[in-house]
């Protein structure tokens, strides 16, 4: 499943005990069209805040059901969610298939409101950062990140993968009228990543540090002399790729 959701009404992905979140919602859902429990699968685990756009999740569901109705698996599904999350598109994958381990790429986007006055509408949409940024310099500090490194300065305190090497395929900087957008896509993301990131790089946007600077920053690989961390509303999960398909490709075509 393809799943889009407005992180702001959620304790993030994860389901927990005393807290609403986008796992629980759907398994719930899922039970009343299956009768009876259902566990899920993500392709990442999103924080509270965050959105998505199209989050992969797996769950194995009745056979025969899909066959007579696929239909079942969005609009039976969207019928018991929360108007806050909503399944945007379905496939039928192979019984080993993992939402998670299968993932070859995840990209995200973080948005910034770079206006002097703050959005009424899009409030919980955007970091708002009045003060004008240099978009080129932040473009040239992001292409730093390109390739295979060592991301330890962008790794938060409290993340539990075994290492900091990971990979970055592809990273964007743009601007369009008030609107700066961050797009970031990478074989996998160690926790606040992307919004550590995205710290730093509005850092160099302010001229608080160079482009030079913050590359030196990611060869120290100490976090506590990187930025602060970007607030969670900013950032969605758009996009991730497997062998064959991609979430955002079944948006709307299933």
């Amino acid at each position: 499943m393809a799943l889009e959701f407005d992180g702001s009404a959620f304790h993030g992905w994860q389901q927990q005990d005393n807290a609403v979140s986008v796992q629980a919602s759907l398994q719930e859902a899922l039970a009343e069209i299956e009768g009876k429990p259902v566990s899920t699968v993500a392709a990442g685990r999103t924080d509270s805040g965050v959105h998505a756009e199209a989050l992969l999740v797996h769950a194995d569901v009745s056979a025969e059901r899909w066959q007579r109705s696929h239909l079942a698996y969005i609009h039976g599904v969207n019928s018991k969610l929360p108007d806050t999350v909503r399944v945007v598109g379905v496939r039928a994958v192979n019984s080993d298939f993992h939402a998670r381990f299968d993932c070859r790429e995840r990209a995200y986007r973080y948005q910034i409101w770079n206006r002097n006055t703050p959005s009424a509408i899009y409030r919980w949409r955007h970091w708002w950062m009045p003060r004008p940024l240099d978009v080129d310099a932040m473009c040239e500090a992001a292409l730093c990140c390109l390739g295979t490194h060592d991301f330890s300065t962008l790794r938060a305190s409290g993340c539990q993968a075994a290492h900091a090497i990971r990979t970055i395929s592809r990273i964007n900087v743009k601007r369009s009228d008030g609107v700066i957008t961050i797009e970031v896509a990478a074989d996998a993301f160690l926790y606040h990543m992307v919004r550590n990131l995205v710290g730093n790089l509005v850092d160099v946007g302010l001229g608080r540090q160079s482009p030079e600077g913050f590359a030196r920053l990611l060869d120290q690989k100490d976090r506590s002399k990187a930025a602060a961390t970007a607030p969670a509303h900013g950032l969605y999960f758009v996009d991730a790729v497997y062998d064959g398909f991609s979430s955002r490709e079944l948006i709307g075509n299933s």
